[in-house]
């Protein structure tokens, strides 16, 4: 027995050898610990471990200017929802051995003791015997031929992989995204702070101006109390503006996954407006090849069609090679087993049938998703385009009233400066110009983050 006993552990060691003989002839193969795959050049594949339970260390961005390459570099290793779409990746590829492990060889062991109490004669004082057996059984179960049943679930279940290294891609657009967003809307609020610091020297300015003209006699009461109200909403907006600041910090370290309370510093590109050109008519068919949403789209379709596949093969039977040893210790005898089994489910009250039906009802929905994601891609793009478009019209008209409100405002304290205009001819001005910075600043982050918006419709980084 011992010699029988070491045969199938050979035979169920030498099974180690047969993903790769399997891969050789066509057939799939448990796939090992996956690594993230770049889609393309322009998207390379951040070095996360998938089957460590330790997060990314945080990188050390103090005293240092970031740039925004080196943001979304660090948003893409650290981000923990990045780092559970690997994980979930992950799952699914090990999903992938699971299909494939009902045709490697099976083996099982079990070993049965029991203890019997045998009375000879009806009387309390008959003699009493106990029996003790043990029963050792080794089994070794092989599937000969299933129709292509494993096969089947196995190209599922690597389908349904797919789709899940593609919402990794989907998640690292995203975050790119948002870590876009932030960089241009912190850039944005900093750029506030200045504008309105400036006005509100401009209001204290005045209001000491004012005061003195008031001193001599050139200008009544009502000037100073206008001058402190101008200076008071500076102050308001300058508040403003500082917390605009701080929430958008805050939202930038969020999307680059670090403490909220890290005083980042990022490089000023706010005021950097080149032409931004694009092959309109080719958007729609790169942003169809670049993104993950619609490849996912399509490969839950191959899914869908791998399923359909796979309930037609389960109307046919399993072929199942079995072989066992074993003794028991009543009388020492060796005992084996050898032999070939036909499991045919012939009918089991429609399940079968209902699983086919459902299986060629989720491949049509799947088809109407595909078609809906590509509807939704158009519409994601061409928006894009066009609001890039309107963010580059807006910077010019918003520099023209920028340049027309300076001018305003230096005649108009000229003027009051003179002793010939009024506070308020002045005030105007000067709300006039700070409101004509602001929307420039505005502009300036719209159209950068426009820009982010559609490499983001057109699926690049």
């Amino acid at each position: 027995m011992t010699r029988i006993a070491g045969v199938l552990v050979g035979l169920l060691l030498a099974a180690g050898s047969l993903p790769a003989a399997a891969q050789n002839s066509g057939q799939p193969a448990p796939a090992p610990v996956p690594k993230p795959t770049p889609k393309s050049a322009e998207r390379p594949a951040e070095k996360v471990p998938v089957t460590s339970g330790t997060p990314a260390a945080l990188p050390d961005v103090l005293g240092r200017l970031l740039t925004l390459p080196e943001v979304i570099q660090i948003a893409l290793v650290t981000q923990p929802q990045i780092q559970s779409r690997l994980y979930d990746y992950a799952a699914a590829r090990f999903r992938v051995d699971q299909a494939i492990a009902p045709l490697l060889p099976q083996l099982s062991a079990t070993w049965t003791a029991t203890r019997d109490r045998l009375i000879f004669g009806v009387s309390s004082t008959a003699p009493t015997m106990y029996v003790t057996q043990n029963a050792v059984r080794l089994a070794l179960s092989q599937v000969l031929f299933d129709f292509g049943k494993t096969f089947a679930a196995t190209e599922v279940a690597k389908r349904l992989a797919d789709v899940a290294k593609e919402d990794v891609e989907v998640q690292r657009d995203l975050i790119v995204l948002a870590v876009k967003q932030a960089y241009f809307n912190l850039l944005f609020g900093q750029r506030l702070i200045v504008v309105n610091e400036a006005a509100l020297k401009r209001a204290d300015l005045n209001l000491r101006s004012a005061r003195g003209f008031y001193e001599v006699g050139t200008q009544p009461k009502l000037a100073v109390s206008r001058a402190e109200v101008d200076v008071a909403n500076a102050k308001v907006a300058l508040i403003q503006a500082r917390n605009a600041e701080q929430l958008a910090r805050v939202a930038l370290d969020t999307g680059m996954g670090i403490p909220v309370t890290t005083p980042i510093q990022i490089v000023d590109i706010l005021s950097e407006h080149l032409p931004y050109q694009v092959d309109h008519p080719g958007l729609l068919a790169e942003a169809l090849r670049g993104r993950p949403e619609y490849k996912q789209a399509k490969l839950r379709v191959d899914a869908a069609e791998a399923t359909v596949k796979l309930q037609v093969r389960n109307f046919y039977p399993d072929i199942t090679g079995n072989a066992s040893v074993g003794r028991q210790t009543t009388d020492f005898r060796e005992i084996w087993e050898l032999g070939v089994a036909l499991n045919w489910n012939i009918f089991d009250g429609g399940n079968k049938i209902a699983r086919y039906r459902e299986a060629l009802a989720s491949l049509q929905s799947a088809q109407a998703q595909m078609r809906s994601e590509e509807l939704t891609i158009a519409q994601d793009v061409e928006q894009a385009y066009l609001n890039v478009g309107a963010a580059d019209e807006q910077i010019q008209a918003a520099r023209a009233a920028v340049a027309a409100a300076d001018e305003s405002f230096r005649l108009a304290q000229g003027r009051f400066d003179a002793g010939v205009g009024t506070i308020l001819e002045l005030t105007d001005a000067q709300l006039a110009l700070t409101q004509a910075q602001s929307t420039e600043a505005q502009a300036l982050a719209n159209f950068h983050i426009a820009i982010a918006t559609l490499e983001r419709a057109l699926g690049r980084r």
